[in-house]
């Protein structure tokens, strides 16, 4: 993959031995899908269901940190936004599942390794540039704590609601004893800000950081932008990039449940990217921002309602599927800043930022809702 990840995990668990090819050499395959539960979610569905879910091992000492009073993590998160938390944390927990694919720093999707293609596709030359991906998600509701991972499956033919092989898991773990996160930034409706420092070879500093926005209008649909940026002599360029496009399919089950027929989305990365001319000009934006800049607290929940308008011009944007965009570009005084956006209506979109100073050390992080000034 193109992305710098420090703790993608190889898997190979075959959930099925069962395959199912087209029954006609003659037909084309269609992409894969898998089946989801239908269950829509209530308002405290989530964490209810998650307290007493199992996670096994796989969200290492979860359950554990659920009801551990530990909060000596390297975070030093404040508890003045209880509230605020516990609603960040019926938001976001839940089994998330979608579709996900990387992309070159010009905005093309990358194909999946030939390896991971089935033969049907390859035989009939399609490309496949999509995995199919679940993400479970645990939030404490009461401490600072949020676990969370990615799961590729590998592509199948057709619609195979018993099989499914797992290809790799990426884990993640924000507050207690397990933290990995350099800085946390979160908002009571589920969007949420991480930066993480990547483990490299080289003599480069890389950062991951990850945007997730949910959709003002539909709190069951996200959109997650991972940025690997690598600085260079302070100078912070953008290395890597991965979309993912998920809906909430329901309660936490630490992803025993598999995705299906049923799924309410599909495939994106190969589909048109936003037009340029839709999010270039003049927006006004109302902004909620944690402020990191000489703080020691490094887990803040994004607050306030700053006002102002701002012109995005079309210089360094990415644009990209499903009406997202994202950039890295330098400012005045070697400050760098981080931006991707969600145009999720005509005139209308969810942007967050982070920026840098020109030492690149993290300054501050936003969530904007933005309309056409």
């Amino acid at each position: 993959m193109a992305m710098a990840l420090n703790s993608v995990i190889p898997h190979t668990r075959a959930l099925s031995l069962s395959t199912s090819l087209p029954s006609s050499p003659h037909k084309k395959p269609s992409s894969p899908q898998f089946p989801h539960p239908q269950n829509r979610r209530t308002a405290t569905q989530i964490v209810q269901s998650a307290a007493s879910s199992s996670t096994k091992t796989t969200l290492p000492d979860l359950e554990h940190q659920l009801h551990e009073d530990d909060r000596s993590n390297s975070l030093n998160p404040t508890f003045t936004s209880a509230s605020a938390w516990s609603e960040f944390a019926r938001n976001v927990s839940g089994e998330w599942d979608g579709y996900g694919a990387d992309f070159t720093t010009e905005g093309n999707p990358i194909e999946l390794p030939e390896r991971v293609v089935p033969d049907a596709y390859r035989e009939w030359e399609v490309k496949v540039f999509d995995w199919q991906t679940q993400c479970p998600t645990l939030a404490d509701p009461e401490d600072q704590v949020l676990a969370y991972k990615t799961i590729e499956l590998l592509p199948t033919v057709g619609c195979e609601a018993d099989a499914a092989t797992r290809y790799s898991i990426l884990e993640r773990n924000v507050g207690g004893v397990n933290n990995k996160v350099s800085a946390f930034a979160y908002q009571a409706s589920g969007c949420y800000v991480s930066v993480l420092p990547v483990e490299d070879k080289s003599l480069n500093k890389l950062l991951e950081v990850e945007y997730c926005l949910i959709n003002p209008q539909d709190k069951e649909s996200r959109v997650r932008i991972i940025q690997v940026i690598r600085t260079d002599n302070m100078k912070m360029v953008l290395q890597s990039l991965r979309v993912l496009c998920e809906q909430w399919y329901g309660p936490f089950r630490n992803g025993e449940q598999l995705g299906g027929c049923a799924i309410r989305d599909s495939a994106f990365a190969s589909t048109p990217a936003l037009e340029a001319s839709k999010v270039v000009g003049t927006w006004r934006s109302s902004s909620a921002v944690a402020n990191f800049n000489g703080s020691q607290n490094n887990f803040q929940e994004l607050s306030g309602d700053s006002e102002q308008n701002s012109v995005r011009d079309e210089s360094g944007l990415i644009l990209l599927p499903k009406q997202l965009w994202c950039s890295v570009k330098e400012g005045k005084d070697g400050i760098t800043h981080s931006e991707v956006g969600w145009l999720f209506d005509e005139g209308r979109a969810i942007t967050s930022r982070c920026t840098f100073s020109s030492a690149a050390t993290l300054k501050e992080i936003s969530v904007a809702s933005e309309t056409v000034a």
